[in-house]
C-alpha cells in the first residue's frame, strides 16, 4: 500500500501511468476504522482495478470543538487494517493542504441539509459536502462508497455529485451492525462499558411500528437524550446522546 501525505504528491501520482486505463474505487473515511469501513473497501476492490482510501478528520464538519478533540484517532491500527485488505493507496492529507484558502470557499446545500442532523449540527453538512467535493476532485474515482448508517450524508453527497456533474458514481452500502444490533461507528469506541450495553436499544426502538413521539419518550426513559425521531425518504431516522456520545441510526419503514 502506498501512503501519500500531501495534495501535490497525490496529484502527481494520480496523473501518472499507474492509474492509466484502470478503474478506481474510493472510500473516504475519518479513520478509527471498523468492519463497516472495511466492508466498503472490500466492495471497492471487488468492483475496481485499484482501491483508494483516505483518512482525514475534517475539522470543518465539527460544530463543537470538544467533539473534534474527542474524535478517536487510531492511525497506526488503521494502516494495519488497510494493508490487511490489500488497499492500493492511502491518501492521508493535512488540514492545511485540504484547506489552503482557510475554508473560505464552501459547498452549501439549501434544503435537505437543514433538517435531521443538519438542524442539530449547524454547519456540519457544509463541512461534509465541501471536503467530499475536494476529495472527489482529487481522487477522480469511478466509484465512491458510502455507508447507509449516515443516510442523510449519502443522500446529500449523491445530490451534490449530480448537481455539479461529478463523474464519480456514489454507491450506497448497507449498514453493518454488531451482533447486538448496534450500528458500527467509530464513535462507539467512546462509550463506557455501561453505555455500550445500553446503546443497542436505539436500533431496537426503531424497529416496532410505534409512532416517533412514543419512541422518543421510550428512549428518554431508558437514559438516552433523544434529539429527533423522524421519517423521511421511506426511512425512520434517530439521533440520541448517550453520555457524551452522539449516536445515529436509521431503518427502512
Amino acid at each position: 500500500m502506498k501512503i501519500v501525505k500531501s495534495v501535490p504528491a497525490w496529484l502527481k501520482l494520480r496523473r501518472s501511468a499507474v492509474f492509466r486505463g484502470k478503474t478506481v474505487g474510493f472510500v473516504p473515511t475519518m479513520g478509527a476504522l471498523h468492519a463497516g469501513h472495511l466492508s466498503l473497501l472490500k466492495r471497492a476492490k471487488r468492483e475496481n482495478a485499484l482501491s483508494v482510501a483516505s483518512i482525514f478528520v475534517n475539522p470543518a464538519q465539527f460544530n463543537d470543538p470538544r467533539d473534534l478533540a474527542r474524535y478517536p484517532r487510531t492511525l497506526a491500527e488503521d494502516i494495519k487494517k488497510l494493508k490487511s485488505e490489500k488497499t492500493d493507496f492511502l491518501f492521508l492529507p493535512a488540514a492545511r493542504g485540504m484547506y489552503p484558502d482557510g475554508y473560505k470557499y464552501r459547498v452549501n446545500e439549501t434544503e435537505e441539509s437543514k433538517f435531521l442532523c443538519g438542524a442539530h449540527r449547524p454547519g456540519h453538512f457544509e463541512g461534509v459536502l465541501t471536503v467530499v467535493m475536494k476529495l472527489l476532485n482529487l481522487v477522480r474515482a469511478d466509484r465512491a462508497y458510502f455507508g447507509e448508517k449516515d443516510y442523510q450524508q449519502f443522500h446529500l453527497i449523491k445530490g451534490m455529485a449530480g448537481a455539479f456533474f461529478i463523474a464519480t458514481k456514489i454507491v450506497p452500502c448497507p449498514t453493518l451492525r454488531e451482533a447486538d444490533g448496534l450500528a458500527m461507528s467509530s464513535r462507539n469506541l467512546l462509550l463506557t462499558p455501561e453505555e455500550r450495553k445500553l446503546a443497542p436499544a436505539l436500533h431496537k426502538a426503531l424497529r416496532p411500528a410505534g409512532r416517533p413521539a412514543e419512541i422518543k419518550k421510550h428512549l428518554a426513559a431508558l437514559g438516552f437524550r433523544p434529539e429527533y425521531i423522524e421519517e423521511r425518504w421511506g426511512r425512520r431516522f434517530a439521533a440520541a446522546k448517550l453520555g457524551k456520545v452522539r449516536l445515529i441510526d436509521n431503518v427502512k419503514i
